[in-house]
């Protein structure tokens, strides 16, 4: 585990209310960040299948994706050889 020493400068009214709540300890805080952490990946989750959904891709054939598929099993082949 890694000890943190933060600083905050809080509005007097806000500091009376997270103390009164709680939410200074240091277990309160881990879990804020937490959701902070899932917070932000979800929200780049979604803005990044916003961007897909803008995108203009052509369909793949079958034969494209039989001949993506042989590629990736020749390389790995290849790797298996190699070690």
């Amino acid at each position: 585990m890694t000890t943190l020493e933060l600083r905050i400068n809080l509005p007097d009214q806000l500091a009376r209310e997270v103390q009164a709540a709680g939410l200074l300890k240091p277990e309160a805080l881990e879990q804020l960040l937490r959701d902070a952490i899932r917070r932000k990946a979800v929200n780049e989750l979604f803005a990044a299948a916003d961007r897909l959904t803008g995108a203009e891709f052509t369909p793949m054939t079958l034969d494209e994706i039989q001949q993506e598929v042989d590629a990736l099993r020749q390389q790995r082949k290849r790797r298996a050889a190699d070690s």
